[in-house]
């Protein structure tokens, strides 16, 4: 691909990294008053959805059918990449530690690599392996996961179903956009997705639960709506468009890798924000996750192999999110 196209493609995943990180921080005044975890997802994706369904709209104007066309990739794109893998997420952690599930669920750009190995019969190129090895490194330095007293059977294959939903997700995104913006299969995916998560909360399958009094954001008082207008509109609506676009353009398999910045990103937001500790190991894991991204970024390709590289006036294959 064009390198002014990667250079731009980059910039946009760094972007997306920025904007996913801050979730936790934005969420997590929400969460410690009361709020349901399915409950917040379910929230922040609805908001994200409708903040970003007048741009998708006016996007659209004359052309309708190309979502009618792409509706197999927006189906997709809701139920796995934003309902499926959250909910899959949440259930896991409620048996294993946070720090495993994240590092279970992130090792999916490594899932990528293996698949594209079993797709093409070809064993990727050296800096794509040692990449990989490294940014493995990198991730297990920056999450520090727990240990494995607490690990369970179910919790580990939840986990691991969560780690392909979001493999799903950078692939569905990589796909040829048929005529469908960026921002409208965003819009569609976050409003689908909401619906489908906020479906499963009313049967009580996951506890959901809202509270409405004012919350603790940053040391002061605020209203409950000003963190979820944060993290729907900026950490959702902003960060899911800006995350398709830079996978359309990168290709699923580099873009999940700069994916990897939004643990790290969220590692930062937490010591600036909410004055979690951030430690050296964190710091050097990161460098090695971006250690990782540039090896990654150095492979050259003899034939293309990623889906954004496909011929776009091609038909295009049917073909996984962001949790707090």
């Amino acid at each position: 691909m064009p390198r002014s196209q990667t250079s731009a493609g980059l910039i946009i995943a760094v972007i997306a990294a920025a904007t996913f990180g801050g979730s936790g921080a934005l969420a997590k005044p929400l969460l410690e008053s009361g709020w349901s975890p399915a409950a917040a997802v379910t929230a922040r994706a609805l908001v994200g959805g409708v903040v970003l369904a007048p741009v998708a709209v006016m996007m659209l104007r004359g052309r309708w059918s190309a979502l009618w066309r792409s509706r197999g990739r927006v189906l997709a794109m809701a139920l796995i990449g934003v309902a499926g893998t959250q909910l899959l997420y949440f259930a896991a952690i409620q048996r294993i530690p946070v720090g495993t599930g994240i590092l279970i669920e992130y090792m999916a750009p490594l899932l990528l690599v293996a698949f594209a190995w079993a797709r093409t019969r070809r064993m990727p190129k050296a800096v794509v392996l040692v990449g990989s090895v490294v940014a493995l490194v990198g991730l297990v330095m920056v999450v520090s996961p727990g240990g494995t007293a607490s690990l369970d059977a179910l919790g580990l294959a939840l986990a691991v179903a969560a780690m392909v939903g979001c493999a799903i997700y950078y692939v569905v995104a990589a796909q040829p956009d048929d005529g469908l913006p960026p921002v409208a299969l965003a819009a569609a995916g976050l409003l689908l997705g909401g619906l489908a998560l906020g479906a499963v909360g009313l049967t009580g399958l996951v506890p959901f639960t809202v509270t409405f009094g004012d919350v603790a954001l940053f040391g002061n008082a605020a209203p409950w709506w000003i963190p979820l207008l944060l993290v729907g509109v900026v950490s959702t609506g902003i960060a899911y468009a800006a995350s398709i676009t830079a996978t359309q353009m990168l290709g699923s398999r580099l873009a999940s890798f700069v994916g990897l910045l939004e643990v790290v990103a969220a590692t930062f937001y937490a010591w600036l924000l909410l004055g979690e500790q951030l430690t050296l190991p964190q710091l050097l894991g990161g460098v090695l996750i971006l250690v990782g991204i540039g090896f990654v970024r150095s492979e050259k390709t003899d034939a293309p192999i990623e889906p954004a590289s496909v011929d776009r006036t091609a038909p295009a294959p049917i073909g996984v999110q962001r949790h707090l």
